[in-house]
């Protein structure tokens, strides 16, 4: 009995010590019940504060998505020079292909080009006109990811220049460099968004459990004369910042994903537009559980720091 008995009463502190953890996280929710107004007012805005970051996230996202899209249409067309040979070309062909800037090569012949060009432009009988073939053999290159960059495009751009086969090369630079410059901006612009709502959630939180502690301050006197310790009287605050937190994160979830189901719709008409596919892209599993664990910690955080401090300031006058 003396061994099983310190055990059975290590084993009873344990389980007794998670039990009352439980009833004060759930009778700390009871506590939002009780102040509906204050607690809704509260959760709204921590979740439109969340919300608004994510949905910015969404946007970059997408954004990124559409340029890499754009980005792998990213063309060199290579005029050659007129009475190349077969071997020449051959040869040329073959030290493209070898380009690691390069993600695909196709040759166009003359006589391909004009055809397809009478099938285009509907100028058949005019064409059929000419005495001869004035289009020349063209090299149409796919930059692969490593050549859209607009440095590395740019340099290839010249080197294939300077090749003697070469009559002219043609990249439209320009707007490859806006695009990589919108989006970087893009990019900035969220994470300095999302920053200064993040610390507003931060301030949120702790402002509201600051006014609890104070609304409480003549039941933490009487608890702290009894001998209540300051980590027993935090307990009950920290766990309504947790479920703020959580109720917040939750609610900037749904937000996020009503956004983007309004959304999807209109992007989806534009698309089609422009020919596209394309989709609105919203948070998949592991960006939703991140930002339900920012949320949280976040709120956890704050209310950390607000009750500890404004607990030990309050002392049985």
């Amino acid at each position: 009995m003396s061994k099983t008995g310190p055990n059975h009463s290590w084993y009873h502190r344990f389980v007794m010590y998670w039990v009352d953890h439980l009833r004060q996280l759930f009778s700390s929710l009871g506590e939002l019940w009780r102040t509906p107004l204050s607690s809704l007012m509260t959760i709204a805005v921590l979740g439109v504060s969340l919300a608004l970051p994510a949905s910015f996230y969404v946007l970059l996202k997408n954004a990124e998505s559409v340029s890499q899209h754009w980005q792998s249409k990213a063309q060199i067309s290579l005029y050659l020079q007129q009475g190349v040979t077969g071997q020449q070309l051959a040869e040329l062909g073959q030290a493209l292909s070898g380009m690691e800037e390069l993600e695909t090569v196709t040759y166009i012949s003359p006589e391909q080009g004009l055809n397809d060009f009478r099938e285009a432009a509907g100028f058949a009988e005019a064409l059929s006109l000419l005495a001869d073939n004035p289009l020349p053999a063209v090299f149409i290159l796919n930059l692969s990811e490593t050549g859209r960059e607009p440095q590395t495009a740019d340099a290839l751009l010249q080197q294939l220049q300077a090749e003697p086969l070469v009559a002219e090369a043609r990249l439209d630079m320009a707007w490859l460099a806006r695009l990589s410059s919108i989006v970087d901006l893009l990019r900035q612009v969220v994470v300095g968004l999302a920053v200064l709502l993040l610390v507003g959630v931060l301030l949120v939180v702790s402002n509201t459990l600051r006014l609890n502690i104070l609304n409480s301050r003549r039941e933490i006197e009487i608890m702290k004369l009894v001998g209540a310790t300051d980590g027993f009287i935090q307990r009950p605050f920290l766990y309504v910042g947790l479920w703020y937190g959580i109720i917040g994160s939750l609610l900037a979830w749904w937000l996020t994903l009503v956004m983007v189901f309004w959304l999807s719709h209109k992007v989806g008409v534009l698309a089609a537009l422009y020919n596209s596919d394309f989709q609105l892209f919203g948070l998949d599993l592991p960006e939703s559980l991140l930002l339900l664990l920012t949320g949280t910690l976040l709120s956890l955080l704050a209310s950390g720091f607000s009750v500890r401090r404004h607990i030990r300031a309050i002392e049985p006058g």
